[in-house]
């Protein structure tokens, strides 16, 4: 059986479920490309006597995983919840084309966590994601996300390439903002939610840079906000 375990969002967040199934599994792997971990998993090896082994975009993405489940049990870790990323879709897919037996156990994930902004869950529109510049690709397709968002005064979750730092982060987003025609007022920066080193900011573009923000983080752009968001986020400004 394929199991796919969410981690939660701090050290501690994975489940006494999850860690029962990493203790009787044969393989435990962890997909480590799609986030910049803010805690150590040492603790779950040392008290599962398990080995955790690390696994690449190649390997999530084969059907490498799926062969070895066909045998015996295996466990892929993931970050938050297993199944905010289309990848993870795409392995349960291929486990019912290939007649593998599959499990998952949910998590808590960003999209829980950036309640705790004080922006109403339900008033997020679509989620977009910003990838690292190249001198060859420079995309602002995602700003055309926050302008559907905009447009039925919806937040934008943008998630941000794990490669990049808040203040290139910050560059792409204005010049791609001012190349979509979009302005811009207080945008809000999350950063490690969900553990004890949380930090939230709220202010203007042009003032985030001079901040010490630690990844993973994620930018949330505010569209029309409730007078109790507004309220709330006074409290990061």
């Amino acid at each position: 059986m394929l199991y796919l375990i969410g981690l939660g969002l701090d050290s501690y967040g994975i489940s006494k479920q999850g860690l029962d199934i990493i203790k009787k599994a044969k393989k435990i792997y962890l997909e480590n490309y799609t986030v910049d971990f803010p805690y150590n998993l040492g603790w779950i090896e040392d008290i599962t006597d398990k080995k955790i082994i690390n696994a690449d975009r190649d390997k999530v993405e084969s059907l490498e995983l799926i062969d070895e489940a066909k045998k015996q049990d295996i466990v892929l870790l993931v970050y938050g919840s297993p199944l905010t990323a289309t990848t993870h879709i795409t392995l349960l897919q291929e486990s019912k084309a290939s007649g593998v037996k599959y499990r998952v156990i949910h998590n808590a994930s960003i999209l829980d966590a950036v309640a705790e902004t004080g922006l109403q869950l339900y008033k997020f529109g679509k989620i977009a994601s910003m990838p690292a510049w190249k001198k060859s690709f420079e995309p602002t397709s995602f700003m055309g996300i926050v302008k559907v968002n905009n447009s039925i005064e919806a937040h934008t979750l943008l998630l941000v390439d794990i490669g990049l730092e808040l203040e290139e982060a910050i560059k792409q987003l204005a010049t791609a903002a001012k190349k979509e025609g979009i302005k811009l007022d207080k945008i809000v920066i999350a950063s490690k939610l969900g553990t004890d080193r949380s930090k939230v900011i709220y202010d203007r573009i042009e003032n985030l840079r001079n901040f010490n923000i630690e990844k993973p983080y994620c930018m949330i752009i505010p569209s029309k906000l409730h007078f109790v968001e507004k309220e709330f986020l006074r409290n990061f400004e």
